[in-house]
């Protein structure tokens, strides 16, 4: 079989557009509904995607007045989606910043046990101050330093996901002996930022670990996501740019012992998809036309470090922007808006525009054989494993895409028709990994 595409669903309340919610058919309260949510994950199975993924922020972000606001926890919401979905990889965003080692490593392991092997976890140190606000602490720690905690988090996780034997629970009902203590063992994990003793108080899941995803692109995020990442999502808005990407993520996995084929990067896109190319514009132009610019422009003015009143909606971005080396949260997302910005020159209203579907995600408008096309020439010239799909109105833009797209994928062999496995990491052909180390009397 040809090399095939990983596809993953990234499903955000009524769309991606940031103004989806205003359009007739839309559910305005969809961010907080189940059901929405179970439909989306059926209509995903049934195109046969590799997984669904959520994103998530431990801090209500930007004006509510924008767009539907707060989401449900997401790993909660993975169990619901888990009920009614038997193949599909379930995968949420949560943060090493703000949580504890033992408390995600038990929840994931959890997701995974109630899915059947289904689970992956979004790795994300968090950007921002405010976040910081909501955890007892004045500011947000340093970029460096929070990878440097990521890093020794997800050493931790892998130490209390392995801390029980594949084989530890034999179920003697004759002898009366559930499981053999020897196979399960403390980790006494006693590093930087964390002492842990252990053990995980469930069994080693179906996995044996969640599908790790790493979503930084940032000099750190890439060492992250080179030592430990399986998935990484990903954004670009060129050809060369992903190409770069690609390549120099794969050659620093390589330089650590992996296989670069066990990292599937996915660069986002957001595809607004017409029968005719003049259908697909007349719906970007409808759902531009719905943007506040005054909430865009304060949203990106956060996004830049400057003030709203620095950004006049008929001019190019000022000259005097700070430089990466001084943003602490977000920086490859910033660099790539700002770079956008300068290379196509660009007024802020219509940045605004370019932003509005994806956030510095690729949009792409056409036909179902242009998106297609579009799909295949990235992954074919080295630019990708597979995509980050990111409809710009749900539930239509993912019905669209599984019923016109997929089958054009298919149809050229780039896509399964059907799943060759029941877990995540079959989708993603990854074998299940061994324990770190066994366990000893």
């Amino acid at each position: 079989m040809s090399r095939q595409l990983h596809l993953n669903a990234f499903l955000m309340s009524t769309g991606h557009h940031e103004a989806s919610w205003r359009l007739p058919e839309s559910n305005p309260f969809a961010n907080t509904s189940v059901e929405h949510y179970q439909e989306l994950a059926r209509i995903a199975e049934r195109g046969r995607f590799d997984s669904v993924f959520f994103a998530d922020s431990p801090v209500l972000i930007g004006d509510v007045g924008r767009r539907p606001a707060g989401s449900l926890e997401p790993t909660v919401l993975l169990t619901a989606l888990a009920a009614v979905t038997s193949r599909i990889g379930l995968i949420a965003t949560a943060s090493t910043t703000y949580n504890d080692p033992f408390n995600l490593a038990r929840r994931f392991a959890s997701v995974d046990h109630v899915s059947g092997g289904r689970a992956g976890w979004n790795v994300v140190t968090t950007a921002g101050p405010e976040a910081a606000l909501n955890f007892n602490l004045a500011e947000q720690p340093a970029h460096a330093q929070r990878y440097e905690r990521a890093a020794e988090f997800l050493e931790v996780a892998y130490k209390l996901w392995d801390s029980w034997q594949d084989d530890a629970a034999i179920a003697d009902k004759e002898e009366g002996v559930w499981a053999v203590n020897d196979r399960v063992v403390p980790i006494d994990h006693v590093g930087r930022h964390f002492q842990v003793r252990g053990p995980l108080n469930l069994p080693r899941s179906p996995q044996g670990r969640p599908l790790i995803v790493q979503a930084g692109s940032s000099e750190d995020g890439r060492g992250l996501a080179a030592q430990y990442a399986e998935a990484v999502f990903t954004a670009q808005q060129t050809l060369e740019d992903a190409q770069a990407f690609y390549s120099d993520l794969k050659a620093r996995t390589a330089v650590l012992g992996r296989d670069p084929a066990t990292i599937k990067i996915l660069p986002g896109i957001v595809p607004v998809i017409g029968g005719t190319v003049e259908e697909a514009q007349r719906l970007e132009r409808q759902l531009d036309e719905l943007i506040r610019p005054e909430y865009a422009r304060a949203q990106l003015a956060k996004t830049l470090r400057v003030a709203p009143e620095d950004l006049p909606l008929d001019r190019q971005l000022p000259a005097d922007l700070p430089d990466e080396d001084e943003i602490e949260g977000a920086k490859s997302r910033y660099t790539l808006i700002v770079t956008l910005a300068r290379r196509e020159k660009l007024t802020v209203r219509e940045l605004i525009g370019r932003l509005g579907g994806g956030r510095g995600h690729r949009t792409f408008t056409g036909t179902p054989e242009q998106v297609a096309d579009a799909i295949q020439h990235w992954f074919e010239a080295g630019a990708a494993d597979g995509f980050n799909i990111m409809p710009p109105v749900l539930p239509s833009g993912l019905s669209t895409f599984v019923d016109e797209v997929i089958p054009i994928l298919q149809a050229r062999d780039l896509f399964r028709t059907d799943y060759a496995g029941t877990t995540l990491r079959d989708h993603y052909g990854l074998t299940r990994p061994a324990l770190l180390q066994k366990a000893t009397a």
